[in-house]
């Protein structure tokens, strides 16, 4: 999508959000990402166009005005009480949750239990969500043999949610192996925070 783009798509909601000015603008607020990681958006207007790099900056481009679009700066109260239906209406935040195995199989380690019964609970309360299953495994072994023992980590997780009724449809399960371990470690080392499977409830 195109900066032009995003404007023209911003522009029926700018016109709900400002129906009550005396002249037609459309404005763009950077907001921050959920995981702190840096972003950015250039709004372009027929006159030129500003980059909006820090959270919470603003662009205002004015209908029937040749002039760049203005830049400021407002914050996160502001923008919220501005636009709550918008915020009303925007779905929740993903829940992530880890589950560990005991090693070489497919059987869950005692602690993780309780998270696993959080997870089906989230799950089943969130109607019409997805949810997105990843199985890994330490270094120990072949990597063939752990490719496979990973999904069969995270098909019998993916069971667990279809067994509490979570539509089958609905959720994607994959092995990593020893991929993106998340303690590195050398080859054949057993450690038992590589042994486990994601779940991202979304």
């Amino acid at each position: 999508m195109t900066a032009r783009r995003f404007i023209g798509w911003c522009s029926l909601a700018a016109a709900v959000l400002l129906a009550g000015c005396s002249t037609p603008a459309t404005r763009v607020v950077l907001l921050p990402q959920p995981d702190g990681r840096p972003s950015a958006v250039i709004v372009e207007s027929n006159s030129g166009e500003v980059t909006l790099d820090k959270p919470y900056q603003r662009a205002t481009v004015r209908a029937g005005r040749a002039r760049p679009p203005t830049l400021d700066q407002t914050d996160a109260a502001r923008v919220r009480a501005e636009n709550t239906t918008l915020f009303d209406l925007a779905p929740p935040a993903p829940q992530r949750y880890t589950v560990y195995f005991d090693a070489g199989n497919t059987s869950l380690m005692p602690e993780s239990q309780r998270e696993m019964t959080t997870a089906l609970m989230v799950a089943v309360a969130r109607a019409g969500s997805d949810i997105v299953i990843t199985g890994y495994t330490d270094t120990t072994g072949a990597v063939v043999s752990n490719d496979e023992l990973s999904q069969r980590r995270a098909q019998q997780v993916r069971q667990m949610f279809i067994d509490r009724q979570f539509p089958a449809a609905r959720i994607e399960a994959v092995g990593r192996g020893e991929r993106e371990l998340a303690v590195p470690t050398a080859d054949e080392v057993a450690e038992p925070r590589n042994r486990r499977v994601t779940i991202e409830v979304r």
